[in-house]
C-alpha cells in the first residue's frame, strides 16, 4: 500500500473555523489555545458533553461556541476541519461523522481500534476526497524527515527485520491516576480513558501507537500477523508489551513498550531497521539518526540534543494548512493511521487468545 502525501482537492480559502470533538484535556492544553493564535483560523467550535466544563473552557478561552452534541455543531456551524479528541473507543464514530460532512478531520493517536473501523475511515476519506491527518508529533521533526530520507535513498535496501522500543514515564496514568505534572491544567486526562481496558486503556492504544506512526512512516510495508505478551498494571491494562509481528514481506519485527520509565524522563523511542544493504538507527532519546552500509559508507546525522523532542505544533499546523486547500505533504497519513491500528488490534486480540493473530 503506498502511502499519499498530498492534498489536491480543496481549493484556497478565508480563514477558517475549526471545531473540536473531545474538549477534555490534552484539547484544551495543546490544541485550543494554538487555534485560537493562529493566523488562518478564524473561531474554534468546541463539543463536549458535560455543561460545567463547556462553562470553564468558555472561561479561561473566552470562546462561546460551545455543543454537548457533535452532530450539532457540524449541522450548525461552517467549519473548515474538525479535530477528533474525544476518547479513543469514539475516534472512529466522530470522524466518519466529519468525513461525511466533506469536511478535513485531524484524528486523535489512535485513529481507530479495530482495523475494520481504521479501513472503513481511509474509504470514506478516498470517497469524499478529503484529508486525514493523525497527529503524530514526531512525524513532522526533522530528524524523522532525514531518516525518511535515506531509506528511500537506498542506504537500507530491502528490510529484512525492525527492533522498536518505547518507554514512557507514565505509570501513574495507566494506574488510573492523572501524571503529578498534569495537576495545573485546566483538566487532567481521566482514568477512563487511559485505564479502562473496555474502553481502549492501555499501552498500546495509549503510547506505542505513537512509536508505530513513526515506524509507518519510514517502512512502507504492511503487518501481516502479531504474538504478544503483556504485563499489567493495577487496573489490569497493559503496562508492558512484547510483540513478534511478522510483515507482509517476510520481514520479522519485535516491539517492546513500557509505561514505567522513572519521572522526569519523557520518552524513549529507538527504531533500527535492517536491510539487506545496511541498518538505519534512529533514537530520540540521543537525538540519533545514522545508516551504515555493508558497503563500508556511512551517514551520521548532526542533530542537537533536543532534535527528538516530542511538539504538537506541526501537526496542528499542517492540518490548518489542510483546511485551506494549501498543498502540503502529510507524513502523518491515515494510511500510517490504518498500519498502526492494525498492529495494535492483532497485538491486543493475541493476549487474548495466546496465539500468532493476524493483522
Amino acid at each position: 500500500m503506498t502511502q499519499p502525501g498530498r492534498n489536491e482537492g480543496i481549493a484556497a480559502r478565508a480563514p477558517v473555523e475549526i471545531g473540536i470533538i473531545g474538549a477534555g484535556w490534552w484539547a484544551c492544553q495543546a490544541y485550543i489555545p494554538r487555534l485560537l493564535n493562529h493566523p488562518d483560523v478564524s473561531g474554534v467550535a468546541v463539543m463536549r458533553r458535560d455543561e460545567r466544563a463547556l462553562a470553564k473552557i468558555a472561561e479561561t478561552f473566552g470562546t462561546d461556541l460551545l455543543f454537548t452534541d457533535a452532530a450539532q455543531m457540524l449541522e450548525q456551524r461552517r467549519l473548515g476541519g474538525v479535530i477528533v479528541a474525544s476518547p479513543h473507543h469514539l475516534h472512529a464514530e466522530h470522524a466518519l461523522m466529519c468525513i461525511r460532512k466533506g469536511l478535513p478531520v485531524m484524528i486523535e493517536k489512535p485513529m481507530a481500534v479495530s482495523s475494520a473501523d481504521a479501513r472503513s475511515i481511509i474509504d470514506a476519506a478516498d470517497r469524499q476526497g478529503v484529508p486525514v491527518i493523525v497527529p503524530y508529533g514526531w512525524n513532522f521533526k526533522p530528524m524523522t524527515d532525514t531518516a525518511y530520507r535515506l531509506i528511500r535513498e537506498g542506504w537500507v535496501g530491502e528490510i529484512r527485520h525492525v527492533s522498536v522500543h518505547m518507554a514512557s514515564a507514565l505509570k501513574d496514568l495507566f494506574a488510573g491516576k492523572p501524571p503529578e505534572r498534569t495537576k495545573d491544567h485546566l483538566f487532567r486526562p481521566p482514568a477512563s480513558t487511559w485505564s479502562d481496558h473496555e474502553r481502549a486503556g492501555g499501552y498500546g492504544w495509549g503510547q506505542l501507537t505513537h512509536a508505530l506512526g513513526v515506524l509507518f512512516r519510514l517502512v512502507d510495508l504492511d503487518p501481516a500477523s502479531v504474538f504478544a505478551r503483556a504485563g499489567t498494571s493495577p487496573t489490569g491494562v497493559d503496562y508492558y508489551d512484547a510483540a513478534v509481528v511478522q510483515m507482509e514481506n517476510g520481514a520479522t519485527m519485535t516491539l517492546s513498550g513500557a509505561a514505567t520509565l522513572p519521572n522526569p524522563r519523557r520518552f524513549q523511542l529507538d527504531i533500527r531497521i535492517f536491510g539487506e544493504d545496511g541498518v538505519l538507527l534512529y533514537d530520540i532519546e540521543r537525538a540519533r539518526v545514522e545508516a551504515l552500509r555493508h558497503d563500508g559508507r556511512s551517514r551520521i546525522e548532526p542533530l542537537s540534543p533536543d532534535a527528538g523532542e516530542y511538539e504538537t505544533d506541526g501537526a496542528l499546523g499542517r492540518f490548518v494548512d489542510l483546511c485551506m486547500g494549501r498543498n502540503v505533504e502529510n507524513p502523518a497519513s491515515p494510511v500510517i493511521g490504518y498500519r498502526a491500528t492494525r498492529l495494535i488490534d492483532a497485538m491486543y486480540r493475541s493476549l487474548a487468545s495466546g496465539r500468532m493473530e493476524p493483522a
